[in-house]
């Protein structure tokens, strides 16, 4: 197994020196309420692959390594506190199956379940342990707190679609899911899967030198991904609904952890689920897997209002990871330290910036408060102090730091040649490199051997010096995305490159598409050079949903926009009737175009040559590009 050097001995040892380790609440909090665990510790999908393995993590149980951060550690250790669980008489957590943390309220004569994890499979197996326990009551309610994977995918393997038409269950959501839920990962879904990838250590063996978490969560399923449309939107603050006699009282949240999210309290219970707006954990401003920025300042400024909203009335938080808080003091406080620890990192970037500091200089300058540091829920095992300043200065600045030399900067290949070359040749540099690590300069070293990579991405010595470098860093590393990210940048370079684990467009998620959506995903695959030459006018007639469609080609730019009806829209090269469906078979090249045509699912009038021709300007997305190597 890989060791630690002394110089990542004594840099976790003097980042950790100060934590309150002798806290032992948590443990206290993530054990309380105990009913049972499952007896079956693997999730299996119905092909036999195992999704999720409860006792993956076994050797999390002692004591923390020396290649292992104690803190990340320590966090992971609660993480796998799995089973059911009694947050108050009435409602019930199923905890340790997935990334995401599933609950369910007991209502009348069936329950509610909120937030249904990422997998199928891992819903139905926490469930199923739920009814083992507290006996087997009809679904009459799914609520998706807001709009990522992992807090609806599972939910076919709860209720299914007849369930929902037939209205035995109704599927609330914040205003704005679908389209945050279908889109956000679409157009950029390929890169932001490869990516994730990284971020939880999918290729990691598990283990004390390996992948021990990912501080919200221990990892993700593996299962099939699934969606249901809600049926009811819920649109404002404020907002009040009884479902099967339980009382739920709603705050909407856009634009804080997700683009639609809502908190909602349970008067009846006094216990108020937070979404993922507060977790034991500080959260990203940006994952580091991509997306869009979050905005620090609207969620802390919520996280107020939570407070003025529900405080009075709330004995219990709970939310869709980790563990409850129980007692009113201790639940405010918790709430008030997170909008605390927001807004500490909002202000002090921005008063930073403003004296002209960059986000790099700003993201080694802050150090959070005392009682922030002290409090372990604000600890970056998630998100962190570092990349969540870079991000709240992306939000306002965007990437360019204003040093005109970094405006045209060389591309990582081009500046890796120079600096090799100033470096007196990728011999000398990895020599150079070799004496930073001896001095546990690791950063250094991984800053000089990425160039010779870059340069020479066969350099053995190269390779090899930095995915030893890139992996004494994740030792040291509290934040669980970043150790996975060091661990994974260490394994490509010493076993190739990993791909992409999971899918990054469930069947679920293309078919509830717009045709708007797919035309939008289809244009940003067009290969614009090869198509400056082309011009085409093509009519889409949906039967399902029914809209009509004019799409052009022209500059090597995809448009589209609705129209009334087809007849009469001049220089159409073809139109095509079909269903969203045949559209989605189409684009996905899963139809079979014959059979398609002579049973009437595709009705061409036209020149078909013109589809020929767009479908063969679209570029192949590559799930495997390299990351650490050119």
């Amino acid at each position: 197994m890989p060791e630690s050097t002394d110089a990542t001995r004594r840099s976790i040892a003097a980042a950790t020196e100060d934590f309150p380790f002798e806290d032992r609440q948590d443990f206290d909090d993530a054990t309380r309420g105990f009913v049972a665990r499952a007896t079956e510790r693997q999730v299996r999908a119905a092909d036999g692959r195992v999704v999720w393995d409860l006792d993956a993590y076994a050797f999390l149980e002692g004591d923390a390594p020396d290649t292992a951060n104690p803190s990340l550690w320590r966090q992971g250790q609660l993480l796998i506190q799995d089973g059911l669980f009694e947050v108050v008489p009435g409602i019930y957590q199923l905890r340790g199956f997935d990334l995401s943390v599933m609950t369910v309220v007991e209502g009348d004569t069936g329950v509610i379940v909120i937030d249904p994890l990422i997998s199928k499979e891992t819903a139905a197996a926490a469930f199923a342990l739920y009814a083992e326990h507290r006996g087997d009551r009809p679904v009459v309610a799914m609520i998706y707190t807001h709009s990522h994977i992992d807090h609806f995918g599972g939910v076919k393997g709860i209720i299914s679609d007849d369930d929902v038409r037939s209205g035995r269950t109704q599927v609330l959501a914040p205003a704005g899911f679908m389209e945050a839920a279908v889109s956000e990962n679409v157009f950029a879904g390929t890169a932001m899967a490869r990516r994730a990838g990284y971020m939880y250590g999918a290729a990691l063996p598990k283990g004390p030198a390996g992948q021990i978490g990912a501080g919200l969560g221990q990892t993700t399923s593996t299962g099939e991904p699934t969606l249901i449309a809600p049926t009811v939107d819920i649109a404002h603050t404020g907002e009040q609904v009884v479902i099967d006699g339980v009382r739920i009282e709603f705050q909407v949240t856009p634009g804080t952890e997700a683009p639609a999210e809502m908190n909602f309290l349970f008067p009846d219970h006094r216990a108020l689920c937070m979404a993922e707006n507060t977790s034991h954990t500080m959260h990203n401003i940006l994952t580091i897997r991509g997306a869009q920025v979050r905005d620090a300042h609207a969620w802390a400024h919520y996280l107020t209002e939570t407070i003025g909203l529900f405080g009075d009335r709330t004995d219990v938080v709970f939310a869709s990871h980790h563990w409850p808080t129980w007692g009113h003091e201790a639940a405010m406080e918790f709430i008030g330290v997170q909008r605390d620890m927001y807004l500490y990192l909002h202000d002090q970037t921005l008063r930073l910036m403003n004296q002209g500091y960059t986000g790099a200089e700003i993201a080694e300058m802050i150090e959070t408060p005392p009682v922030l540091t002290q409090a372990w829920h604000t600890h970056g095992y998630y998100g962190s102090v570092s990349h969540n300043v870079k991000a709240i200065y992306q939000r306002y600045m965007g990437w360019y730091d204003a040093n005109p030399a970094n405006l045209w900067a060389h591309p990582p290949v081009e500046v890796a040649r120079r600096y090799v070359t100033a470096f007196g040749g990728a011999d000398a540099a990895v020599e150079l490199a070799r004496v930073a690590y001896e001095e546990g300069d690791y950063r250094w070293v991984v800053e000089v051997c990425k160039h010779v990579v870059f340069d020479d991405e066969h350099h053995e010595a190269a390779r090899s010096l930095l995915a030893d470098a890139l992996e004494q860093i994740g030792f040291g590393a509290e934040n669980g995305t970043w150790r996975n990210a060091f661990l994974a940048g260490a394994h490509e370079l010493r076993h190739g490159v990993f791909g992409t684990p999971s899918s990054v467009s469930p069947q679920d998620f293309a078919a509830a598409l717009s045709p708007s959506q797919i035309f939008d995903a289809i244009a940003v695959r067009i290969d614009g050079p090869r198509a400056w030459e082309q011009h085409l006018r093509i009519g889409w007639r949906f039967t399902e949903p029914e809209e009509s469609h004019v799409m052009e080609l022209r500059n090597g730019v995809l448009v589209h926009h609705p129209v009334d009806e087809l007849d009469g829209v001049a220089d159409l090269q073809v139109s095509l009737t079909l269903d969203r469906a045949t559209l989605l078979g189409m684009i996905t090249q899963q139809l079979d175009l014959a059979a398609a045509l002579g049973d009437g699912r595709l009705v061409v009038d036209g020149d078909a040559t013109a589809v020929l021709t767009l479908v063969g300007l679209a570029d192949e997305v590559d799930p495997s590009f390299p990351i650490v190597t050119p």
